[in-house]
């Protein structure tokens, strides 16, 4: 499903996350993320309150390079967990990071269903 430009580009840059309830859209950039061996995402939950309330299992994730402007929109599925090894890692991370103010709440483990090319060019929409 993830190719390795996709992968790297993931694990080079932010994401941003897109998810919608009752018609309201929220976007939130992430930088607590990785993705694991098997092809999935992971966030770490340390500010995604809306975005959790509007998950409904369904997210997008839109990735790119401002300077090259490769991108993909990443399209799937999503199930917040609260413990685990995963959460445990970004618990160390996010307190790390902000010295003890701030952990991670839990996790977002996505699953990708489809990715679309979003650069400019002949390969624009193109479903990967």
């Amino acid at each position: 499903m993830l190719n390795e430009n996709v992968k790297k580009l993931l694990k080079e840059n932010m994401w941003d996350l897109a998810t919608c309830s009752a018609g309201v859209p929220n976007a939130v950039p992430v930088a607590f993320k990785d993705v694991t061996d098997d092809g999935k995402l992971v966030v770490g939950d340390v500010f995604l309150d809306t975005t959790l309330r509007n998950l409904a299992g369904r997210i997008a994730i839109f990735v790119y390079d401002a300077k090259t402007l490769e991108g993909y929109q990443i399209r799937g599925t999503a199930e917040h967990v609260a413990d685990g090894p995963v959460v445990a890692t970004f618990k160390a991370m996010v307190e790390q990071m902000f010295q003890g103010a701030a952990t991670a709440k839990g996790a977002l483990i996505i699953t990708p269903e489809t990715v679309v090319v979003t650069m400019p060019g002949a390969e624009n929409k193109k479903v990967l």
